[in-house]
């Protein structure tokens, strides 16, 4: 409460990675509660997590519809990506903030887990510390993707790298040597590179490709069937430890 004023709650919550039915009792209990619903989508696009949502919000909430200004039309590296993002990220807690200074809560709608990768974290920056706050967690893409691939990741004391794609194939090769088992995030148009260096560390036999995980239209391969130069965004690279006795 601010002065005479109550506040609105910002509830951030985890999605999941694609299947409706891996969403938590707590997400889908208030998201349905929820008198505002915010999420990210890429233009032209529903959104991931709005259509994990499918018919399953309160049919008079508000819905606030983030559009990414890009995705990958702009090289990170780029000086304009961090800009502008900055500024979207701005925009958008500004949205929510209004709705929160009425006293109305905000369900804020994130694909997979909230603090791991997701986009929801940098509103999470912007107004945690001037708002009621709470966060859900999800079920993790690739949680969702090595259960899809029946592929027990880890075992013992089996350390576990979670990489970008995106690195250069110099330190995907150094991290990929230093750890019994890999999952690989942000494949996209990194593929070809990832191919490289799976193989160059001896890794390629053991690596599994997962292709939306948990959602329609899911495939599972050999990095060595895929294929092509690019994957879709919801793709990811496996590469089981377990290689011990037990």
């Amino acid at each position: 409460m601010t002065g005479d004023r109550t506040l609105g709650t910002l509830t951030t919550i985890g999605m999941g990675p694609g299947d409706p039915e891996l969403l938590t009792l707590k997400a889908l209990r208030l998201m349905q509660a929820a008198p505002v619903v915010a999420f990210f989508a890429k233009r032209g696009r529903v959104g991931h997590a709005r259509t994990i949502a499918g018919e399953r919000l309160h049919p008079d909430a508000i819905e606030l519809r983030f559009e990414y200004p890009f995705t990958t039309e702009l090289p990170v590296e780029d000086p304009r990506y961090p800009a502008e993002m900055g500024l979207f990220y701005e925009a958008c807690a500004a949205s929510i903030a209004a709705h929160l200074d009425s006293g109305r809560d905000v369900a804020l709608l994130c694909e997979g887990d909230p603090f791991f990768y997701g986009s929801s974290m940098y509103l999470f920056d912007r107004l945690h510390g001037a708002y009621p706050h709470q966060t859900i967690p999800g079920i993790t893409g690739m949680s969702g993707c090595w259960t899809a691939a029946s592929m027990p990741i880890t075992h013992g004391d089996d350390v576990l790298c979670v990489l970008p794609g995106t690195l250069d194939e110099e330190s995907l090769c150094a991290r990929l040597t230093g750890c019994d088992a890999a999952v690989i995030m942000k494949v996209g148009r990194n593929l070809a590179k990832i191919q490289r260096a799976l193989a160059r560390t001896g890794l390629a036999g053991r690596a599994i490709y997962v292709e939306r995980g948990t959602q329609p239209g899911e495939r599972i391969a050999a990095i060595a069937e895929t294929g092509g130069l690019a994957a879709p965004y919801f793709s990811m690279v496996l590469v089981p430890g377990r290689q011990g006795s037990r």
